[in-house]
């Protein structure tokens, strides 16, 4: 199958990214090269410098919102990806109106009582929508140990599923990158096997 068919099939579909850091923004970048249709993208955060060694964005965008930002920096990759954002914090209470419509959702959170929150809330509320979830991209190198997993008929995990962020073990770009362009890797394969 040539890009343009590729293209042209990804182009009918949105997917959902729950967080526009390191994870969210790589993969976002990812989707958008692939030629997705639309991505939904919700984050509550501004960029900091210290974001700038493993997130899709530049130094002069420092103090700008994530979705802001990411939106810009996406219309440049791929101007036929539609890209909405959200600029709150998700909870249980806008999960589903936020990403309703969504073909699949990413989960790109770093806190471990978000992804479980995440998790929970589509599996009960959206029965049905893919979820691909992140666990374990701390530090660098043991790109051996990082793996996708198929959980059951809507959940994905992709990482090492052990290491924790650490101030002596952060997460770094290379790993950051691996395990988002593995989430958005997911995505497609998924995807291409859709019928819409």
């Amino acid at each position: 199958m040539r890009f343009s068919e590729i293209k042209n099939h990804l182009g009918r579909f949105r997917v959902g990214i729950a967080g526009a850091g390191g994870l969210g923004s790589n993969c976002a970048v990812a989707l958008a090269r692939s030629g997705i249709g639309t991505l939904v993208i919700a984050d509550h955060d501004i960029i900091e410098e210290r974001n700038l060694n493993r997130q899709y964005f530049f130094s002069d965008q420092v103090g700008m919102m994530k979705t802001t930002a990411l939106k810009e920096n996406l219309n440049r990759i791929n101007t036929d990806t539609s890209v909405l954002i959200h600029q709150k914090k998700l909870d249980k209470s806008n999960i589903t109106e936020i990403f309703s419509g969504c073909d699949i959702i990413v989960e790109a959170f770093d806190s471990a009582e978000m992804k479980e929150m995440l998790i929970e809330t589509v599996q009960t509320r959206m029965p049905g929508i893919p979820l691909v979830v992140a666990s374990g991209l701390a530090g660098w190198g043991k790109n051996d140990t990082i793996r996708c997993r198929k959980i059951d008929d809507t959940l994905y995990i992709c990482g090492d599923e052990s290491s924790d962020v650490t101030d002596d073990l952060p997460p770094m770009a290379p790993r950051v990158g691996i395990v988002a362009n593995m989430q958005a890797n997911v995505v497609v394969e998924i995807l291409m096997e859709k019928k819409k």
